[in-house]
């Protein structure tokens, strides 16, 4: 448990340097192989739904087992040195200061009328275009990401810690990266990807509604709305194409009293999202300053009622 305080706190002070080697670009560098591998030996929709199945299952499994073992090996060998590789992998599961700090570069940038740059800030962490988007559409996707990532990038990983440690924190990082990589529903990866989808469908189910109903209590330590919060999430949070992303993101826009969603293009295609919440007010670029505070608190909030949960047991 110890551990895991550490590693949040590290996390909250030093976010993921560029320099750092990172689990998830070495997960992201076997999926890569592993596609590569298996697109050459099938070819049929059957097959390639099979042979999806077959790298999520080996991804996932060996992430689990290759943690698993230095884990175990490193404590026989040393106890400090254990703990040291513990705290290290747990900090490399979190993002709130990764978060942050990109977040609040792009408002840095619309604060100072630099709409260029923030564009192309944008661009680094979102799906869409972002070539045209105004500084409306620019604050409406840093808060959308902000509240998505707030379960992705924080409470999932601390729930997947609290219930089986670094191991299964890391495995949930591996099911992530399979989506972000092979998840998609073009021609491509309609089929191949199938199974990387669904398995991130079912690994964020908890933690996505967990992420809502934090918003909501945050909401009130951030002088939003926890009411309007917890009411436009249950509901609009099933509103969302996704089965989960629409919970954080309806508990946010309740809580801010805007609205998120709505239209937005990717690859050319314009894309018709349902628009969550009541636009009580304009956004602006002070949404995202809001946004990122809510999203720090649910994050301590997760932390501190994990640190309760397993202190009672």
């Amino acid at each position: 448990m110890l551990d895991i305080v550490l590693g949040y706190a590290l996390d909250l002070v030093a976010g993921d340097p560029y320099w750092l080697p990172h689990p998830v670009r070495l997960i992201g560098r076997f999926i890569s192989f592993m596609e590569r591998m298996l697109r050459g030996i099938v070819r049929a929709p059957a097959a390639q739904k099979a042979a999806g199945v077959a790298l999520a299952v080996v991804t996932v499994s060996v992430t689990y087992a290759v943690l698993c073992f230095m884990l175990k090996y490193a404590r026989q060998w040393n106890e400090a040195a254990y703990h040291v590789l513990n705290i290290f992998f747990i900090y490399t599961t979190l993002a709130t200061c990764s978060l942050s700090y990109e977040a609040l570069k792009i408002y840095r940038l619309l604060e100072n009328g630099n709409i260029e740059d923030a564009r192309h800030a944008l661009s680094f962490i979102v799906g869409r275009d972002t070539e045209c988007l105004d500084t409306y559409q620019i604050s409406r996707a840093v808060v959308e990401t902000v509240a998505e990532n707030a379960s992705d990038g924080v409470v999932a990983p601390l729930f997947y810690l609290f219930i089986g440690g670094a191991p299964l924190a890391i495995a949930y990082k591996a099911v992530n990266t399979l989506d972000s990589m092979v998840g998609y529903k073009n021609e491509r990866y309609r089929y191949f990807g199938w199974a990387s989808a669904r398995l991130d469908d079912v690994a964020n189910f908890l933690p996505a509604r967990i992420t809502g109903l934090l918003i909501a209590l945050a909401a009130v330590v951030c002088r939003g709305s926890s009411k309007r919060a917890l009411m436009t999430m249950l509901r609009e949070g099933s509103h969302h194409e996704s089965p989960n992303s629409g919970y954080p993101e309806a508990a946010m826009a309740g809580a801010l009293g805007i609205t998120l969603g709505g239209p937005s293009t990717y690859g050319g295609k314009l894309v018709d999202k349902p628009v969550l919440g009541q636009a009580l007010r304009p956004i602006e670029p002070s949404h995202i300053l809001e946004a990122v505070r809510i999203m720090k608190i649910a994050s301590l909030l997760a932390l501190i009622i994990g640190v309760l949960a397993l202190w009672a047991i």
